[in-house]
């Protein structure tokens, strides 16, 4: 097996006799070493020409460039008014680089957006940095920022397919397949008029940007490949993001993005799948990256899998440290190593647990909402499952929430105050009980995909990727579930009794097969499980734990949105034990999220214990029905299901 250096060496160009330049013209900053050209435009604030040796990577396209919904009107790109920086220097290991910074100022409100690219000798690719400043006294409060991104977005042919991950790939629709295709939601469209094309035969029917979203957790590099057929030399040609660094990102683990559709993005900040976003407020002053954008060649045999692994190898924060340190006396806010150190501990794991984790962020707030604090930073590492110990590399000095959590586990183990510093911690993890288990349905994992609909393959196309990829009207509820959802604990398969969306109303709207929404036996889902006498002996108090992986409420991807018109923004959710209301829970708009019909089965994580009497149970077969209101809609404002629903993580049972 080649390993990935030798893999480097035997896809780029020898480095032997090295060149570097940076230098500016009266339209264009470029950045040039031996293999990489890069070409700032001036009026356009954003890279204009990208070649990999003779490869023009770009077509007539334009990027890495950074934009923003961000202004009082929506989007802003910086443009023709925008300030600029050359850099020059060598860094503390000896290799030349060179940098552009673009500055530029939205006038009426006082918000600037810069954005830092560097290139170094003997890489072929460009190191990222994205900064957003507000400082407006006689408006304190702006607007949330709602997305920050860079894009590379070439136009031209040169790209054949698409890598949201290593299992998840296809090669791009052809344009004879988009002319056919037909909208049938906001961002979706139907190609199957053009059965014979290769993105419908491999990979599916609908192509949707939100199939190829990624969840941060596990995830290093997306991006295009190029296998040949269309490169001016035959060679294939990579184009990556790669996820060096996480800490300024928001949402932790469990935050999922868009990543690839034809435009390779690099999503800092967003709404998507119902993740929070911070509001600009006088003094808003962050600095998002470092990311690396990584451009490679490969023979003309050299598979996507090939190229992907070269890139993937630098997704590791330790790489390059040295450079960031000697260009940090040019970006604002980027914290050297002199302030940083390696988090160790160890955890004293409960039994059971599958593939643990350890996350670093915001103080006294949960993970999933650190965007309170403009200094918030993240990380994260996997736990050695036999001996607890866990290390994370580079964190900045100061207190932390530490968030365990682990597959087979429910709960958390949350501490504050955690004082991040070169002492090793101990931690004791005691898993949540309340009394001895009975049954539980799923895995808690954080994630609805072990259900129906989720994570198994979708065997009619060739790529087989995860079914919940997919544009969810496909798998159609009143097909799959005729009787409703009536879940047999002992008997029923959660991957095929148990859908991986609690719909309150199966939608019409947006929904290509079905004109009419649907409503019988779909709000309601029941639970049948059996109760012996000795199970219930001495027991006083029963306890539902329901753990949900994610829900949409009216707000969508608003969370913190006022909307008094709508009735559902907070959602009543409703569980009864054999005929008899438990407790109606109020689900807060500020966990919603589109989240299923956005493929996703990752989003917001949070969950609630019913507690009732025993009272309520009998020896013999009982009965939980899990209700959301009957035909629970909202106002959607593109063409989308206006539908509530839920996505279960996992239910358990407890006798006490």
């Amino acid at each position: 097996m080649v390993s990935l250096k030798a893999l480097t060496y035997a896809i780029l160009p020898s480095v032997a006799a090295a060149f570097f330049s940076a230098t500016e013209t009266s339209s264009q900053y470029i950045l040039q070493n031996d293999d990489l050209y890069v070409a700032v435009g001036k009026s356009s604030a954003s890279i204009v020409q990208l070649r990999l040796g003779n490869e023009n990577l770009l077509g007539t396209g334009s990027g890495p460039y950074l934009d923003c919904s961000c202004v009082p009107s929506g989007f802003w790109a910086p443009g023709s008014t925008a300030r600029y920086q050359l850099f020059k220097g060598t860094d503390s290991t000896g290799v030349p680089y060179g940098g552009v910074v673009m500055r530029d100022t939205y006038s009426s409100t006082n918000q600037t957006l810069e954005q830092y690219w560097f290139l170094r000798e003997g890489e072929t690719g460009l190191h990222l940095f994205s900064r957003v400043t507000y400082f407006n006294q006689k408006t304190p409060f702006l607007r949330g920022l709602g997305e920050l991104r860079t894009l590379f977005r070439p136009s031209t042919s040169l790209w054949t397919h698409l890598s949201g991950s290593g299992g998840n790939w296809a090669p791009f629709p052809s344009a004879d397949a988009n002319r056919r295709g037909i909208t049938v939601q906001d961002a979706t469209t139907y190609l199957g008029n053009a059965p014979n094309d290769a993105y419908v035969k491999q990979y599916s029917d609908y192509f949707t940007k939100y199939a190829f979203a990624e969840v941060w957790r596990d995830h290093d590099v997306h991006g295009q490949y190029s296998d040949g057929s269309t490169s001016s030399d035959g060679n294939t040609y990579g184009a990556w993001l790669v996820h060096n660094t996480r800490e300024t990102y928001y949402g932790g683990p469990l935050h999922s993005d868009l990543v690839v559709d034809g435009i390779v993005y690099n999503y800092m900040v967003s709404g998507h799948h119902g993740a929070p976003v911070p509001n600009i407020t006088h003094g808003f002053d962050r600095t998002f990256g470092p990311q690396y954008y990584h451009f490679n060649k490969g023979g003309p045999d050299t598979t996507l899998a090939e190229l992907r692994a070269d890139a993937a190898q630098y997704a590791n924060p330790e790489w390059n440290s040295e450079f960031y340190d000697s260009i940090a006396q040019y970006v604002p806010n980027y914290v050297p190593s002199s302030r940083r150190t390696t988090f160790k501990a160890t955890i004293n794991l409960p039994e059971g647990a599958k593939r643990p984790i350890a996350v670093l962020a915001e103080n006294k707030q949960d993970f999933q909402l650190n965007v309170f604090n403009q200094s918030s930073l993240q990380y994260w590492a996997d736990i050695d499952p036999e001996t607890g110990a866990v290390e994370i590399p580079r964190v900045v000095i100061g207190k932390y929430r530490l968030t365990i959590y682990a597959e087979g586990v429910f709960g958390w183990f949350i501490q504050d105050d955690v004082d991040v510093s070169n002492t090793a911690k101990s931690f004791q993890w005691v898993p949540e009980s309340a009394g001895k288990e009975i049954w539980r349905i799923g895995t808690p994992d954080k994630s609805a995909g072990e259900y129906k609909h989720g994570y198994a393959p979708d065997t009619s196309k060739t790529l087989q990727p995860e079914q919940y990829r997919a544009y969810w009207a496909k798998w159609d509820f009143p097909t799959d579930f005729p009787d409703g959802v009536i879940f047999k604990v002992g008997e029923s398969n959660e991957a095929e009794d148990f859908n991986y969306i609690h719909w309150s109303v199966f939608p019409g709207p947006a929904n290509y097969y079905r004109a009419q929404p649907y409503y019988e036996k779909v709000n309601n889902w029941t639970v049948l499980f059996g109760l012996t006498a000795e199970q219930l002996a001495g027991a006083q108090t029963a306890t539902l734990t329901v753990e949900l992986a994610g829900v949409k409420t009216a707000n969508g991807n608003d969370k913190w949105a006022s909307l008094p018109k709508e009735k559902y923004t907070s959602v009543p959710y409703t569980v009864a034990a054999n005929g008899r209301d438990i407790e109606t829970w109020i689900i807060p708009s500020y966990r919603s999220g589109s989240c299923g019909v956005r493929s996703g089965v990752v989003c917001q994580n949070f969950g609630k214990k019913f507690e009732f009497s025993t009272g309520l149970l009998k020896e013999g077969e009982n009965e939980f029905v899990l209700s959301l209101p009957f035909n629970a809609t909202d106002t959607e404002t593109a063409l989308l299901p206006g539908t509530i629903y839920l996505q279960y993580d996992a239910l358990r049972f407890e006798l006490s």
